[in-house]
């Protein structure tokens, strides 16, 4: 995997929060600039849809988006502490859904009405108000318990294992760096 892209394919909060992983001075930031951010939209087109078409990003979406990222964390990290989250992230998660609405305006295609929702402000705001209510989703969604942080010791990656055994945030990545590791470690001269 390509340490500069962030890894994609878990739900769309997580994939978010993935976007700060591990480094060798520690947490990296792949969301960092505009052009970070446009290569993660671009990788997450099918899921954003509208809300992350326009023009490119620029460095005032960064904020909304990072304040995003870390309210969803802190919400994560605490529910697999088995606490409950901070009120200040549950709360910013609401602010930020506030400050651009899905507002479903009804159009006539040529065929039939639609009513896709559509958000209006800045792309950071837009993309802001999504991923908050995606996180919101999540986070009360039955399944956030199942949520696990990679056992990689290297690792801070989440994910949501479609099998109860699953350890790794990736398989080929982090997987296989532990299993390789173990090896080295059975085999060596003593």
């Amino acid at each position: 995997m390509d340490a500069s892209a962030p890894p994609t394919g878990e739900p769309l909060p997580l994939d978010l929060v993935n976007t700060r992983p591990l480094s060798g001075t520690g947490r990296a930031d792949l969301l960092g600039t505009p052009d970070r951010l446009a290569a993660w939209l671009a990788r997450q087109t099918d899921r954003l849809g509208a809300e992350a078409d326009g023009p490119a990003p620029t460095e005032a979406d960064l904020a909304p988006v990072h304040a995003v990222r870390d309210h969803t964390e802190a919400a994560l990290r605490a529910l697999l502490d088995g606490r409950r989250p901070p009120e200040s992230a549950l709360r910013a998660l609401a602010d930020a859904q506030r400050a651009a609405p899905a507002v479903r305006v009804p159009v006539w295609d040529g065929t039939a009405v639609t009513a896709p929702p559509r958000r209006t402000g800045p792309l950071g705001t837009r993309l802001a108000a999504l991923l908050a209510e995606a996180a919101a989703a999540l986070l009360a969604d039955p399944a956030v318990a199942r949520v696990k942080e990679c056992e990689a010791d290297d690792c801070v990656l989440l994910f949501l294992p479609a099998h109860p055994r699953r350890r790794w945030c990736s398989p080929a990545r982090c997987g296989n760096r532990t299993r390789v590791a173990r090896h080295y470690r059975r085999h060596r001269s003593p």
